[in-house]
């Protein structure tokens, strides 16, 4: 039953971060491959570990806030914390086959 409860809210922090778009890109960040890592704690505390496109984007800011604030109000959690990385650095190899053939690279 607990594996069905984390699958039930990793899906909805996935569809939550599929409104999310880069803005720029006219893709999500979750199909763009910037999500690393969810982890939800025993304290409902969703942990999001991602990217940028590019380490300079002048939309960081707007963008890690917007995810924090659509992850924080998914049902089952209580609050978001963003891990920002670099490492890897995010390529286009990290889009899903659907964002690669919506941008026309498939």
């Amino acid at each position: 039953m607990e594996g069905n409860l984390y699958m039930e809210r990793e899906s909805r922090i996935i569809s939550a971060l599929k409104t999310v778009y880069d803005p720029e890109i006219p893709v999500n960040i979750y199909d763009l491959g910037l999500i690393y890592e969810i982890n939800v704690d025993e304290e409902d505390v969703a942990n999001i570990t991602m990217t940028l496109t590019a380490p300079n984007c002048p939309m960081a800011d707007m963008l890690v806030e917007e995810v924090r604030y659509k992850v924080a109000g998914t049902k089952g959690i209580k609050d978001c914390h963003i891990i920002l990385t670099f490492d890897p650095p995010w390529d286009k190899s990290m889009m899903t086959d659907e964002a690669k053939l919506e941008l026309g690279f498939l």
